[in-house]
């Protein structure tokens, strides 16, 4: 037998002692608490606790990243929901190739401020609403909880309009897709354990790379892609500095940073681990911002110069038919049904886990839903009750969800102060603590973001 398959066996030998080593000491804890039983399955997805022990077993790199692949995937991807994918198609539609810039650099912050998040949720073991529940009082907690809910319930809305808008296109009714849609979610995520939840989820993400494919078909001018995308070119119209304001708003939403922070928690992320969940976290933001360059690009190579105004993704799909082909508009309607289904799995996940955390309960997807009804309590009544409005005929969605985006602008300024002031708290983060230079490029990026959205506040005042 040769050395190579020899070490093979002893690397498989060495990863079922450590899988039965887990399992065995979770159920002795388990039966010495007397705990009920639940579905506790990070021993088997090899994250964690483990990752050290993975790597000591001779296990290369790779092993080592996909043990901490998703959070960032997840996180970044599901930004590039309805709501994002209409902003940067009306950013491709109203103002062609000049504001392609603010994509590139909405990717850069949302980089930084992931990175933060996980880091955050490493080093203190927390959620964002766990954390600030410690660091500030419960006030503070219910506050952000309820500003979490107030903001995400209209954003939860629009991914179930974005699954009505995708079945429409081949002519199936809203009160059939959105509740179908509602109860293949709530089913998987409350009956699966984490690791087939992230698997299915990650599946699900993969769709969004029809819109690359959309973005080529569209025959761009890619010398003005390339010169837009890295030159500022500043808008001399309101309009153009709503668009600039929205998309910032879009990439970089509220929901994903607290979304991100507490999925590495559940994940059992660590500080150690952050090596390669770097990795994972640029990877998911990099895949996100071209995504959202792809729309945006192809709706500047066709609608743009057609003089084509749309007010939603429906519209950027129905529009791309005469002007670049039905297979355009094809990949364009599962990208956002795709894109539709991952942002409602997401939303609401990530509104559960703040939910979850501002009253001091577990939070996690390996938890029992017969034992631990808040979590998965939350996570399913925010489905149901965004299924339900989306799914009345003539009810006025798009007040609700202009709200809702509202809500967002105000807390971003404040969720992302509030990362950087717990990242440079050693309290917090302990050693873990990012160095100088790095919070002051994250000062920069906060008053990069309160401009924009003053900006974007004082169009809504003034118009």
């Amino acid at each position: 037998m040769s050395p190579h398959r020899n070490r093979r066996r002893r690397i498989s030998r060495h990863l079922r002692d450590i899988h039965d080593y887990a399992y065995r000491a979770t159920r002795r804890r388990r039966e010495r608490a007397k705990a009920p039983p639940h579905a506790i399955a990070h021993h088997r997805r090899g994250v964690g606790r483990q990752f050290a022990k993975i790597r000591a077993a001779g296990v290369g790199g790779l092993m080592a990243f996909l043990a901490v692949l998703g959070p960032g995937l997840l996180a970044g991807l599901s930004d590039d929901d309805p709501a994002g994918i209409t902003t940067y198609s009306i950013l491709g539609t109203d103002h062609g190739y000049k504001l392609l810039w603010i994509i590139p650099a909405s990717t850069l912050l949302l980089v930084y401020f992931h990175l933060i998040a996980v880091r955050i949720g490493a080093a203190s073991n927390k959620g964002f609403v766990a954390v600030i529940r410690e660091r500030w009082g419960r006030g503070f907690g219910y506050a952000a909880v309820i500003g979490l809910m107030l903001a995400n319930f209209g954003t939860i809305c629009a991914e179930y309009a974005g699954i009505s808008a995708a079945a429409s296109l081949v002519h199936i009714p809203s009160w059939i897709s959105t509740p179908l849609a509602g109860v293949l979610i709530c089913v998987v995520v409350v009956l699966g354990s984490f690791h087939r939840v992230e698997a299915i989820l990650l599946v699900i993400s993969s769709t969004l790379a029809l819109y690359i494919v959309d973005g080529v078909l569209a025959g761009p001018d890619w010398s003005q892609v390339l010169h837009y995308s890295v030159i500022p070119h500043f808008p001399v119209t309101p309009e153009g500095w709503i668009a600039i304001a929205a998309t910032l708003g879009t990439t970089l939403a509220p929901w994903g940073l607290a979304f991100i922070q507490s999925y590495a928690v559940d994940k059992k992320i660590t500080v150690t681990d952050l090596k390669w969940e770097r990795v994972d976290v640029v990877l998911g933001s990099v895949l996100t911002g071209v995504i959202g360059l792809a729309i945006a690009v192809a709706c500047a190579a066709t609608l743009h110069p057609a003089g084509t105004h749309i007010t939603d993704a429906r519209d950027a799909a129905l529009a791309l038919r005469p002007l670049a082909g039905s297979f355009a508009t094809l990949l364009f309607g599962v990208g956002l049904l795709g894109a539709s289904l991952l942002a409602a799995a997401i939303v609401p996940l990530a509104t559960a886990y703040s939910i979850a955390e501002g009253i001091g309960e577990p939070a996690s997807l390996d938890l029992d839903s017969r034992h631990y009804q808040h979590f998965y309590g939350a996570f399913v009544g925010l489905n149901v009750l965004a299924v339900s409005v989306v799914s009345l005929p003539g009810l006025p969605l798009i007040p609700l969800i202009y709200a809702s985006q509202v809500v967002n602008a105000v807390l971003l300024p404040l969720h992302v102060v509030a990362l950087q002031i717990l990242a440079s708290d050693p309290t917090v983060v302990g050693s873990a603590k990012p160095g100088k230079f790095s919070l002051a490029l994250g000062w920069v990026g906060v008053g990069l973001i309160i401009a924009c959205v003053g900006a974007l506040v004082v169009s809504w005042v003034l118009g």
